[in-house]
């Protein structure tokens, strides 16, 4: 039970920064307490943590308009930040963790704002139909984090220059572009600022967690790690990670999202592996990728081996099948 609440803003708008203190406050979040930690990224494309960065970004033109690239912990899709947006997150222990009463608290402050939206499956909040919030999400053992966008005043020009969203995911969404399916909250309540926005989500907080939230400032955090963490998010190997030259690739879109596996093979096995994938499981991508190295490559060794494979969570398990499913229906 949660029984104390905390409120945290960034006035930075340096990306690794702001990764450093959202990855600090996860591992430093008491058991029975929840954190709602807002922070703005400046002219910055993030992906998700299981992308390819080369297919989902303009990189050349992001680097010539001196925007910053970044690579977030949680999975899902690549999403572009100007200072038009506010992004959030839930920092909670596993037990707390509930992500139908973090949504509460969006929806809560976007109505104390006099606007009617609604939540789409898991992860988009909508207005009329159209996204002005994508949610994405993370677990590492009992730390678990719920994140999210806020459209407030985004540049949409920006944010459709930048993103290469493959023809495939935008099929499977029904639209043409991404420019086509977002808006902001603005247009909803003309000169809504974005400090407006914050104090909403403040009072939307408290009232549905029942308590009065204590406010932490940045600055208290421990100065030596927070230098470590953000130093690893600004790294090249966090990233860009290291470049498989593959020799077999094969690709496939799920209703959980597109996965495409790269195999560096010799002497008949799999002597490397690359999983790229917006799917929202990161952690289990990854694992994927660890539990095929070095097995004979083959479509039914690697199908056994994933067979073989038993994910805690029932919906990951749905996941190990389809992508079964799916290799035994092709050649490799």
């Amino acid at each position: 039970m949660v029984k104390k609440i905390t409120y945290i803003e960034s006035k930075d708008t340096y990306p690794y920064q702001n990764l450093a203190v959202e990855e600090y406050l996860l591992y430093h979040c008491n058991k029975d307490e929840c954190i709602l930690y807002l922070w703005q990224n400046k002219n910055t494309v993030v992906i998700g943590r299981n992308q390819n960065i080369w297919k989902e970004c303009l990189v050349d033109k992001l680097r010539e308009e001196k925007g910053y690239l970044v690579r977030r912990l949680s999975g899902g899709g690549a999403v572009y930040h100007d200072l038009g947006n506010l992004n959030f997150t839930f920092l909670v222990r596993k037990e707390n963790y509930c992500v139908e009463q973090q949504l509460n608290v969006i929806l809560s402050a976007v109505k104390r704002l006099g606007i009617c939206a609604e939540s789409s499956g898991r992860n988009d909040i909508l207005i009329d139909g159209y996204k002005f919030s994508g949610n994405a999400f993370y677990e590492q053992g009992e730390y678990c984090y719920h994140h999210g966008t806020l459209m407030v005043n985004v540049d949409l020009r920006k944010l459709s220059f930048y993103l290469t969203v493959s023809k495939d995911k935008l099929k499977s969404k029904g639209i043409d572009s991404v420019k086509a399916r977002v808006t902001n909250l603005i247009n909803y309540k003309p000169g809504l600022s974005i400090e407006e926005v914050k104090k909403r989500l403040l009072e939307a907080f408290e009232e549905v967690y029942g308590l009065k939230a204590e406010v932490l400032q940045v600055e208290e955090l421990d100065k030596d790690e927070m230098k470590e963490r953000c130093r690893k998010f600004a790294s090249w190997d966090w990233i860009y990670g290291h470049k498989l030259e593959f020799q077999h690739e094969i690709s496939n879109r799920f209703r959980w999202g597109q996965i495409v596996l790269q195999f560096q093979v010799r002497n008949g096995r799999v002597q490397d592996v690359n999983i790229f994938s917006d799917c929202l499981k990161s952690e289990l991508i990854k694992r994927i990728g660890e539990h095929l190295k070095g097995i004979p490559y083959s479509k039914n060794k690697i199908c056994d081996e994933l067979r073989g494979y038993l994910p805690v969570e029932e919906e990951e398990q749905k996941i190990i099948n389809e992508i079964i499913s799916w290799l035994e229906q092709i050649e490799l």
